[in-house]
């Protein structure tokens, strides 16, 4: 279990994280959320003891998470946001300098990085030079570093970035399955959509205060709490909306085009069902009522007001 608490980080006047606290279990992933200077970065460094705290501490499995103790690093991988490969030497040879660094045995080494491959889909470039990888491959192998040693907790800062939509979609696959893995990840990214493809949890975070933490639907309900609902009609639909004025729970009505309406409502689901039914009874030819579902771009731009520090 990962237990951030009040985590604090100034550099003279300038607050860079402020008062950040929240929990992770294992096969949590966090999708951690900001505009660049947000804050995120900062973070992420202090639970890698890349960066000490002012004030607060972390704990990873009942350790405390501090740049001293070797023992506590050896549970955390990290892959920065720009990573350099060495020239002249293959996939596995860079594998393998990390996992000795790392204290893996001698005789576990040539296992752990044929499963590392594995997991990554390199098996097929073990022998290939690093810098000739593509920009995708290139990532993975990073991803693969990360893991030679078993971390118990991920910390990818911008793992997505430069990539092409097949390679991003490949590594949201690949950090989905280190979540089933039990691994306890913080991925931190400006693609909004794809992380809620594999977010557990999502912690927002802005000029250094973590504005929301919760699982997607969670957070989405506690900052929407009223929902968006689109009503398609064959007609009738100026009658329709001169009906809704006033219903409980129903406001904001607007036109999406004659007979198609949108509004917010803030009843139950048995409330939404009775209106769908008086709706009916009352003659309206509806044709479609669903539900638009706040996604979590939408969340950004409601929670966030754009700030920088």
């Amino acid at each position: 279990m990962l237990k951030v608490e009040s985590l604090d980080k100034r550099y003279g006047q300038f607050q860079a994280v402020n008062n950040v606290s929240f929990t992770l279990e294992p096969g949590q992933i966090m999708g951690f959320i900001g505009s660049n200077g947000a804050g995120k970065t900062t973070t992420i460094k202090m639970l890698a003891t890349l960066l000490e705290p002012t004030s607060g501490r972390a704990e990873l499995n009942g350790r405390v998470i501090d740049s001293n103790d070797l023992e506590v690093r050896k549970q955390i991988g990290y892959m920065p946001d720009f990573f350099g490969l060495y020239e002249d030497i293959k996939v596995w040879e860079y594998l393998d300098m990390f996992a000795t660094l790392y204290g893996v045995p001698s005789e576990d080494r040539g296992r752990v990085i044929d499963e590392v491959l594995e997991l990554t889909d390199l098996g097929f470039k073990k022998d290939a030079f690093a810098q000739s990888l593509s920009r995708g491959m290139q990532q993975r192998l990073c991803l693969a570093r990360c893991l030679v040693h078993n971390p118990s907790l991920l910390l990818l800062d911008e793992p997505a970035s430069g990539l092409d939509p097949r390679a991003r979609s490949e590594l949201k696959e690949l950090i989905g399955e280190l979540g089933r893995m039990g691994k306890i990840v913080i991925v931190s990214s400006h693609i909004l959509p794809e992380l809620a493809d594999f977010s557990t949890v999502v912690g927002i975070i802005e000029q250094g205060n973590l504005l929301a933490f919760g699982s997607v639907k969670d957070v989405v309900r506690s900052m929407t709490p009223a929902k968006k609902v689109q009503v398609r009609l064959l007609e009738k639909g100026a009658e329709a909306s001169m009906w809704l004025h006033g219903k409980a729970h129903v406001s904001g009505t607007e036109f999406v085009n004659p007979n198609e309406l949108r509004f917010d409502f803030t009843g139950q689901p048995e409330d939404q069902a009775e209106l769908l039914r008086a709706l009916i009874n009352e003659g309206f030819p509806v044709v479609e009522y669903l539900d638009e579902e706040a996604n979590l771009e939408d969340l950004f731009m409601r929670v966030t007001k754009g700030a920088l520090n």
